[in-house]
């Protein structure tokens, strides 16, 4: 097993090649995940001169095994469930860690957003973006709270996937690129030589330097219907 990726930024460069033809669009917003989606949003958003911002999603960790996702929180009250492996769990243990994602999901928000406002995205075409899809519990919290959001297509992007989990997660949305979907695949961090855990600071600094144009100015140059982001 070789890694494909030298980085997070490398993936992201490679990745917005595969999305050039959303260059121009009007309307176009990019979405990352925190954190390890803001390097690779990155040069995506660069490279089609559309405005990023997060979209923060919590996973809900088996108690013992937080890496391991029994589901998935995102902004918007949005809750996903694998009520498979949840059940093996007491139901007060589930409760407590589902309590504990809330909580960080709601610390997240306010470390990376602080009281600058989301970007609109109704009735736009938004790309929602993570460094990689394995069990995919928290692209489909993401993917299911931007729903609700109503835009007016809805694209995800990776550079690295689990062909199962890609294939279940295109029947939910418009359209939906896994640059490179290994047969043996593992885990996501495999894939890349430097795999190291992105920073809230990186992820602020990003945020500062790529955000683009304020979202009310962008909404007005593009012309694009809006709602409450």
């Amino acid at each position: 097993m070789e890694p494909i990726y030298r980085d997070r930024r490398d993936a992201g460069e490679k990745l917005a090649v595969a999305l050039a033809h959303y260059r121009h669009t009007p309307g176009l917003v990019v979405l990352a995940l925190p954190r390890g989606g803001l390097p690779v949003a990155a040069p995506v958003a660069r490279l089609l001169e559309a405005p990023l911002d997060v979209f923060v999603v919590r996973k809900i960790g088996f108690p013992g095994q937080e890496e391991f996702a029994m589901g998935a929180v995102a902004s918007g009250g949005v809750t996903i469930v694998d009520r498979v492996v949840a059940e093996r769990l007491p139901k007060e243990a589930f409760q407590a860690a589902l309590q504990r994602a809330l909580r960080e999901l709601d610390e997240r928000e306010h470390r990376y957003r602080g009281t600058r406002p989301p970007l609109e995205i109704g009735g736009r075409t938004v790309v929602l973006i993570d460094d990689g899809l394995a069990t995919g519990a928290s692209m489909r919290a993401a993917v299911e709270a931007v729903r609700r959001r109503e835009p007016a297509r809805l694209v995800v992007a990776v550079p690295i996937a689990a062909a199962e989990t890609c294939e279940r997660i295109a029947a939910e949305v418009d359209e939906i690129i896994c640059a490179a979907t290994p047969e043996r695949f593992g885990a996501v961090g495999a894939w890349y030589e430097d795999f190291s855990q992105t920073s809230d600071d990186e992820v602020r600094a990003i945020l500062g330097i790529e955000a683009g144009p304020e979202p009310t100015r962008d909404v007005a140059r593009t012309g694009s219907p809006s709602a409450d982001g």
